[in-house]
């Protein structure tokens, strides 16, 4: 048990990553009283621009876009009442095989030594007692979350602290059924390929360790969501209404990867072992 208040700290790559795998988690302790810390670590400026202007098409403006996503994380941070936000300000470095991957100043091409070095900062400063990032595969294969994914891993090295840490993660039980509901909202038939993806996404159900209740707090999830309005036509989870997306988005999985409090597995609390 520790005798100071609890530190939360999220390493995302993008602004509105914070909201859709943590989102829950993040108001979810800051309701009881656990200090936030959110460490975003690019610009997201390879997402849309005004009127849905693609990356590459006339008319987006990376820069632009990248100062219209900061006001949106922002907002976003007011309504999980995140603590404190930090911003690496990597350039977002696109989808894999993309022209911005090897863009100067993109995150994905930046040394892991590098970007480590500037996080084992923040984690020096805010002494956090749990981590989450995303897993070794950056959840789908983005190359802006594996790189959070290394120079998180690396920055606690380079530390020495030992927080427990956790990487988000899907059921796979959920990502079947979050197909079905694309479909359902999209008034489109399942595609067997699309489907094949879909299985591969996320884990089993018995290798997730931790499965927390963030029920209460759906609604703030959904307005962080929300806040992210620029990449909206990007956001499938808004077209479900708050009442579905409680139903369907209650509760937040990961897996914990490291861990000095022993308590026992699987749990329902980040925190185990530390409260």
């Amino acid at each position: 048990m520790v005798d100071r208040p609890l530190t939360l700290m999220a390493v995302h790559a993008h602004p509105d990553d914070e909201a859709t795998g943590t989102g829950g988690v993040l108001a979810r302790y800051a309701a009881e009283g656990v200090r936030t810390v959110l460490v975003t670590c690019t610009d997201g400026g390879c997402g849309d621009g005004p009127g849905g202007v693609k990356p590459g098409e006339p008319g987006h403006d990376p820069a632009a876009v990248a100062a219209m996503r900061r006001q949106e994380l922002e907002a976003s941070c007011q309504v999980l009442r995140i603590d404190h936000l930090e911003l690496l300000g990597y350039a977002d470095s696109g989808m894999m095989g993309w022209a911005a991957n090897e863009a100067p100043g993109a995150f994905w091409g930046t040394p892991v030594e590098e970007g480590a070095a500037r996080l084992a900062e923040l984690l020096r400063r805010y002494q956090p007692d749990v981590v989450v990032t995303y897993d070794e595969n950056g959840f789908y294969g983005h190359p802006d979350h594996i790189q959070a994914n290394r120079i998180t891993m690396a920055a606690l090295e380079l530390t020495g602290q030992t927080p427990k840490v956790y990487w988000t993660t899907a059921p796979r039980s959920a990502m079947q059924r979050f197909g079905e509901i694309m479909h359902e909202f999209g008034g489109t038939e399942p595609d067997p390929a699309e489907a094949a993806a879909l299985a591969e996404i996320g884990l089993p159900d018995e290798e997730i360790t931790t499965w927390v209740d963030t029920t209460a707090y759906a609604g703030q999830k959904f307005d962080s969501l929300a806040a992210h309005a620029s990449q909206g036509e990007n956001i499938f989870f808004l077209k479900m209404g708050k009442e579905r997306f409680a139903e369907l988005m209650g509760v937040e999985t990961f897996v914990r990867v490291r861990d000095t409090t022993d308590a026992p597995l699987p749990e329902d609390d980040l925190f185990a072992g530390l409260r």
